[in-house]
């Protein structure tokens, strides 16, 4: 039987995005580009496994934020800030099977640009952010640091988190998901990484800490 994509090669495996049976090299070439592939899918899967890292000095220096530094220390002085936030993405991608490693990117580079201008203006500027889906992302991330603060309120009795720790911290979730995604446009590999990092049935089983060193370590 030829295969379901291109209809001239021979078939070699089953592909569930297509729900048919598909060469492998299409299955190479269309993996999350056309092909919506699940996450359990046992090719993804492999590939990734076999994959390089991305490699960030291949990107357009602009997308990370090159003007925002992070100290060696931050990510672990302020590690349950970024497990919270971390966990805000993971919560947004499990509730919404559409959403992909580009809205993660897309509604994390948004409220990192609201949050420079706010570190180095002080104006109050939202930058936009297309599409409910991305907009829903933004709104829990929104969330889960109005939470930070409100325990930081009750606990301290003041808010001690500053809005240029807000900044660094979505400034290193972003690079670590441009390093982590394929780049592929339905890619889901960062995405992939973090819900795995919170799953369903056993969240109540790992501490913060936990968490926090699976995320913060490469």
């Amino acid at each position: 039987m030829s295969c379901a994509l291109c209809e001239q090669r021979k078939e070699k495996r089953f592909c569930p995005a297509v729900h048919g049976r598909i060469c492998a090299q299409c299955c190479g070439e269309q993996r999350e580009v056309t092909l919506d592939c699940p996450s359990d899918c046992p090719y993804l899967l492999q590939a990734r496994e076999h994959e390089k890292p991305r490699s960030l000095q291949d990107l357009d220096p602009a997308v990370l934020l090159p003007q925002v530094e992070i100290g060696e220390g931050f990510v672990y002085e302020h590690e349950h800030l970024i497990v919270g936030l971390s966990y805000a993405l993971a919560r947004s991608a499990r509730s919404n099977h559409d959403l992909n490693d580009a809205d993660l990117l897309a509604a994390l580079t948004s409220m990192a640009k609201t949050y420079d201008t706010l570190v180095t203006s002080g104006l109050h500027y939202e930058a936009p952010v297309t599409g409910l889906g991305r907009q829903a992302i933004a709104a829990d991330l929104h969330n889960i640091l109005k939470e930070y603060r409100e325990t930081e309120q009750k606990n301290l009795g003041y808010t001690r988190l500053r809005d240029a720790d807000v900044l660094r911290a979505l400034v290193f979730l972003l690079r670590m998901g441009y390093g982590r995604t394929s780049g592929r446009p339905r890619s889901r590999a960062f995405s992939d990484f973090l819900q795995a990092q919170f799953p369903e049935k056993n969240a109540a089983l790992a501490t913060p800490d936990e968490v926090g060193s699976r995320i913060i370590t490469p």
